[in-house]
């Protein structure tokens, strides 16, 4: 049994998420903000876990404060190589952090995923989905046994993600999109990295930036 929780934490409210199977001892999380350790740490204490794995979505800095720190612990992290720009040399994007005097420290990738790529974490099969536009290696982590796809910053609920940052670009996104998310079926749970949770379905029939292909 997977137990989520949900932390939105660091300076603008990124959400992290922690997958604990309590039975196996293991847990994964997705995308860590700054100060987000120290929310999952009593978490994991208390469900008897260790953290079998670090998953990020994208590089960019506000997703991965808390990396280096994590890795640091022997725990291996996972992110696509078009955004390793960001995860090695994190002060590409300080022209565009907030507050512009934040701690950025570099890390590295242990294993590099893209689309098509098929992990088995924790014991749940992982599909991973390159959705660029956003940046360009922005992924989602789909896991069907929880009919959950976790998307990073590519769409959230009745929103999807800026495109004016380096990397970025709405004709991209919107593919992304329309190939990548709405191809879920329609009851599959999106956790976006910040805000509300939303679904396939309801996106596709109310989300006012990308229509169906």
């Amino acid at each position: 049994m997977v137990d989520l929780s949900i932390f939105p934490s660091g300076y603008i409210e990124t959400n992290a998420f922690l997958l604990c199977d309590s039975e196996r001892g293991e847990a994964l999380l997705i995308d860590a903000p700054h100060f987000v350790w120290d929310q999952v740490e009593p978490v994991l204490r208390e469900k008897n876990c260790s953290l079998a794995a670090l998953l990020l979505t994208h590089g960019h800095y506000d997703h991965i404060g808390d990396g280096a720190r994590i890795q640091k612990m022997g725990v291996p992290i996972y992110g696509h190589e078009a955004d390793r720009q960001f995860f090695e040399n994190p002060e590409r994007m300080r022209p565009y952090v907030y507050p512009p005097d934040i701690v950025l420290d570099a890390m590295k990738l242990d294993h590099v995923v893209d689309e098509g790529t098929s992990l088995e974490l924790i014991g749940q099969p992982i599909e991973v989905r390159h959705v660029p536009g956003h940046c360009p290696g922005n992924v989602l982590f789909y896991f069907s046994s929880l009919g959950a796809a976790f998307v990073g910053d590519a769409l959230f609920a009745g929103s999807i993600g800026r495109t004016d940052l380096p990397g970025g670009d709405f004709g991209t996104l919107e593919r992304s999109i329309q190939e990548r998310i709405y191809t879920l079926d329609d009851a599959t749970k999106v956790f976006a990295g910040h805000g509300p949770s939303t679904t396939v379905g309801h996106e596709k029939a109310t989300n006012p930036f990308v229509s169906c292909a």
